[in-house]
């Protein structure tokens, strides 16, 4: 599989601005999300991506296609700090082929040190997705908790 992981520049931002439409529309069905009178869903807001150094946005190519992309923060509360993804995105045709898997695992690599993955309640095949390439990536060394009921969490140290 021929893919790349490419670090997103200002130059980048329309490409991921219209890649997180798609992402959205997915995402849309476990959330309250609703297209806008113009028929796009509301903006994300990325401009953190672009002005804070914990923020980092990846693009995904596969076979020199854009396939999806990645959003991770490194997040710093009292006194721990963790890397996180804030949205993992790839595009359906392109499911089911190993690409994400492949992916996530490059990203744990890229950033060594602290994770936590979260996904929503509703979102079962997200939960099932990151507990088994978490599984695998850490031969089974991670814990996983639910907050507030809402959000499944995994933890672990890339």
């Amino acid at each position: 599989m021929n893919y790349e992981i490419i670090k997103a520049d200002l130059d980048n931002k329309e490409t991921l601005t219209n890649l997180l439409q798609f992402y959205i529309y997915d995402f849309s069905e476990f959330i309250d999300a609703h297209v806008e009178k113009n028929g796009r869903f509301d903006e994300y807001p990325l401009n953190d991506y672009w002005t804070k150094d914990n923020h980092i946005p990846y693009l995904i190519k596969l076979n020199g296609n854009y396939a999806g992309f990645v959003l991770v923060r490194l997040i710093e509360v009292e006194t721990k700090s963790f890397f996180s993804i804030s949205e993992f995105f790839i595009m359906k045709k392109y499911r089911r082929t190993g690409l994400g898997r492949s992916v996530a695992k490059d990203i744990f690599r890229l950033h060594k040190g602290k994770w936590e993955v979260f996904q929503i309640g509703k979102n079962e095949p997200a939960q099932l997705f990151w507990r088994n390439v978490i599984n695998e990536y850490t031969n089974g060394h991670f814990s996983e908790r639910i907050e507030e009921g809402k959000r499944v969490i995994q933890e672990f140290v890339s």
